[in-house]
């Protein structure tokens, strides 16, 4: 499901206006909720002229969730491979620390990301943390005894609810210094999932 061949041959400018009105209404009311008829009276067209370019409201959805994904990756970049393990954890903690930020300046992507991930193009959000496995794989840290797949998407989500973490903390106005620095927290978290700390280390890669 994606926007018609028309929406494609809009100026950038135009498209980029129309799915940021249209990701604005989805982001607060929700996706299931937002009314087609008031985001295309906001972005400045008939409902006849909306079927030129959208084949309803699913279809406009869509194209503001792949959207919203394509900003995601765009933020993270694409994962290169490591020097070594330390440059692996450096990389990582940029990405992560990027993508805070990204979700904080932009509520809208930050409402619709569950969203966006859970669609089928989140076979695109996923190979990016497959490709992140893969790599510690090689330099020898993260274990092997787990269907990459598995792993891959285990790491998102640990990810993804530790970007939510520290954007709630962050509203919250917590030091991120506290106690226990919270990006060590989620390091620790992903070398128990990464090691197999659950079985001793059984099936860590060597």
């Amino acid at each position: 499901m994606t926007p018609l061949p028309r929406f494609h041959r809009l100026p950038a400018e135009r498209q980029e206006a129309i799915l940021a009105v249209a990701r604005a209404h989805f982001a607060e009311h929700g996706p299931a909720s937002a009314s087609y008829n008031k985001i295309i009276e906001a972005a400045g067209f008939s409902k006849t002229a909306a079927y030129q370019y959208f084949d309803g409201r699913e279809d406009l959805l869509a194209a503001v969730l792949d959207d919203v994904l394509d900003r995601l990756l765009g933020v993270l970049g694409p994962w290169t491979p490591a020097r070594d393990e330390a440059d692996f954890w450096a990389r990582l903690g940029a990405g992560s620390h990027a993508l805070v930020a990204h979700l904080r300046a932009h509520p809208d992507d930050l409402a619709l990301a569950d969203a966006a991930v859970g669609r089928a193009r989140g076979e695109v959000w996923l190979g990016w943390f497959g490709a992140v496995v893969q790599d510690g794989q090689r330099l020898g840290f993260i274990r092997t005894d787990v269907d990459p797949a598995l792993l891959a998407g285990a790491t998102a989500a640990v990810m993804r609810a530790a970007d939510e973490w520290a954007l709630t903390a962050l509203r919250a106005a917590r030091p991120a210094d506290a106690a226990a620095p919270e990006s060590e927290q989620v390091w620790s978290l992903l070398r128990g999932l990464w090691s197999g700390a659950a079985d001793g280390g059984a099936g860590r890669a060597h």
